[in-house]
């Protein structure tokens, strides 16, 4: 197949590595074959519904790298899903009884594009193949290719998704201004909530990364400057049990010690006991186009930080988000290296016309390739029993249950 026009589209949430992942795919066609045209919709698949779109013309090409210095996404994100027609019908997206699906893909075969580049997760890339598939019935050949964007890290069977690293790395920079707090009052509770709906990995990377940068301080315990104030006494993600009364004692015991507490929690924790509290008082639960819970609506660090504030005698309680300061940074070197060997592979599977998400395969000795849309889905959790993870905790002095041991464990 000969590929003479490529679009672009970013979508779903941000994550640092969106800027760095357009000038990346950029870069590489500019390496391989310059002559091919790229095309950039708008705000993602908002932007392919409404044919809104940019060249990427000679400035964008020569200052391609411009990008990777910045977060956010030049080409514009949103939450749009092809397949929730009601709601792209309430948001005059398409008309009543049009099948999104086919307009998308219509679209696409009207801007004449050879390969569609995706950059999001999960739902983003699986929408990208279920139209690749759709203008493939009607005799139209589209080669989708995607790139994993989450700072979850949390897609299968992907090693690690775009982003993540530096979502983490700044989660941690993020704590050392919050956690510098510890000592505006008296018996203080901090609660630092990351982002993490169904996966635990950033909040406990974050955890991990702040407590390195402790450990290279130099501290003066005389005068109230000590690592043990500074520390991270809890870390909460949705993959372990929380026994709240058990924690309770344990924090209760901490903050009687050294004044404080510092809590990394992940914002999908708990979040069933959250849901099944608000639906018996009559509130109802906000849902994304998705129909994933508007976790922004419930606050689970609020809810975390009201359990917890009686319990272990706190006279005051800060709860901080560090989600949108992570993810709409720019990708950090360890990111840059990930983005460039997945960019660089994303274009050349493109040009040989095989289709798929690129990413290190768990289930094949971690190669870098091209892998099957039909194998990747979202939702990975975070392994627990990680090595790293297991020590942390240990020093921590927090017991890790996973989620679903039995009662009494």
């Amino acid at each position: 197949m000969t590929v003479r026009r490529v679009a672009l589209l970013t979508a779903g949430g941000f994550a640092p590595c969106l800027s760095s992942a357009v000038g990346g795919l950029i870069e590489r066609y500019n390496e391989i074959d310059p002559s091919v045209e790229i095309i950039a919709y708008q705000n993602g698949y908002h932007g392919l519904l409404t044919g809104n779109y940019v060249v990427i013309d000679d400035e964008a090409r020569a200052k391609a790298g411009v990008l990777h210095r910045f977060g956010g996404s030049p080409i514009g994100n949103s939450r749009v899903k092809l397949t929730n027609a009601k709601d792209l019908v309430k948001r005059g997206l398409v008309e009543e009884g049009v099948d999104p699906l086919e307009f998308a893909a219509n679209q696409l075969k009207k801007d004449g594009v050879d390969v569609l580049h995706t950059i999001g997760g999960d739902d983003t890339n699986t929408t990208a193949a279920d139209l690749a598939a759709y203008l493939a019935e009607n005799d139209y050949q589209l080669t989708v290719v995607g790139l994993p964007k989450t700072i979850d890290n949390d897609v299968f069977p992907i090693r690690q998704s775009l982003g993540a690293y530096t979502a983490a790395e700044e989660a941690a920079e993020f704590a050392q201004n919050v956690i510098g707090e510890h000592r505006s009052n008296p018996r203080m509770l901090i609660v630092h909530e990351v982002m993490g709906r169904n996966c635990g990995w950033l909040t406990a990377a974050a955890a991990a990364d702040y407590r390195k940068w402790l450990e290279t301080q130099e501290w003066v315990p005389s005068i109230g400057l000590s690592k043990e104030r500074w520390d991270v006494h809890a870390v909460f993600v949705p993959e372990m049990k929380i026994d709240l009364d058990e924690e309770a004692n344990r924090l209760r015991a901490i903050m009687d010690e050294l004044g404080n507490v510092n809590i990394f929690l992940s914002e999908g924790a708990g979040v069933p006991e959250i849901i099944a509290e608000m639906e018996a008082n009559g509130v109802e639960v906000q849902r994304d186009p998705f129909g994933h819970v508007k976790l922004d609506t419930i606050n689970p660090g609020n809810w975390f930080a009201k359990q917890f504030a009686e319990k272990i005698g706190a006279e005051k309680v800060m709860v901080q988000k560090s989600g949108y300061f992570s993810r709409s940074s720019r990708a950090n070197q360890r990111d840059l290296d990930l983005i460039k060997s997945m960019t660089d592979m994303a274009v050349d599977c493109a040009l040989a016309g095989t289709a798929g998400v690129i990413g290190h395969d768990e289930d094949d000795n971690d190669t870098l390739k091209a892998i099957p849309f039909p194998r990747i889905a979202g939702g990975k959790p975070f392994d627990i029993n990680q090595e790293w993870f297991q020590e942390m905790m240990k020093e921590i002095g927090q017991p890790v249950v996973p989620a679903d041991a039995p009662a009494g464990h």
